[in-house]
């Protein structure tokens, strides 16, 4: 395998609070991929996904907020359903997370995703907007602690490190698959 480029076609599912937080997740998000697609990564947005159902843009957050108002929490629980369902099976075709974890903002979906993750061995790159130091107790239990990065440049760094250096770290989780094509020769 090539050293160089070894994140080419990964998928990466960006995990964080959305429903809670003014700019509903965007941000950070926007900000962030421009240098993932760079790298060839294959981008999981959930507020963009790559599918017509179980959207979350601003409309679809307009219509949760309404529904909680009237008190329809069946169609809200239909929608969310969808949208949940949508949500892990992209955690589940990624190859890597990036979480942004900020303690401030209750985020119930990034714990579940995150989790997920964690149970299938994938990496889980985490920035935490409060530093290193304040990261929940529980996940240096459940995830190496190299991956937790108060900055999002010491992030962005590892990232290059795992695409082109020569020595890396894999801790039982970075798997890179390289595909081969073969032909069938007619007779």
């Amino acid at each position: 395998m090539s050293l160089m480029n070894r994140l080419h076609n990964q998928r990466v599912y960006l995990a964080g609070a959305m429903d809670r937080v003014a700019d509903r997740g965007t941000g950070w998000r926007d900000n962030i991929t421009p240098f993932l697609q760079e790298l060839d990564i294959i981008v999981f947005n959930p507020i963009n996904k790559p599918t017509d159902i179980g959207l979350e843009d601003h409309d679809t957050h307009q219509i949760k907020t309404k529904l909680k108002q009237m008190g329809r929490y069946d169609e809200l629980s239909a929608m969310m359903k969808t949208i949940r369902s949508v949500d892990l099976r992209l955690v589940d075709i990624s190859d890597f997370m990036i979480v942004n974890l900020n303690l401030e903002h209750y985020a119930c979906g990034t714990w579940e995703e995150l989790f997920l993750c964690n149970r299938s061995k994938k990496p889980i790159l985490i920035h935490i907007e409060q530093g290193k130091d304040n990261v929940p107790d529980w996940l240096f239990g459940a995830i190496p602690h190299q991956w937790f990065f108060s900055e999002w440049s010491d992030l962005k760094n590892y990232l290059l490190h795992i695409n082109s250096d020569e020595n890396i770290e894999f801790y039982n989780r970075w798997r890179f698959l390289v595909f081969k094509i073969i032909r069938k020769l007619k007779c």
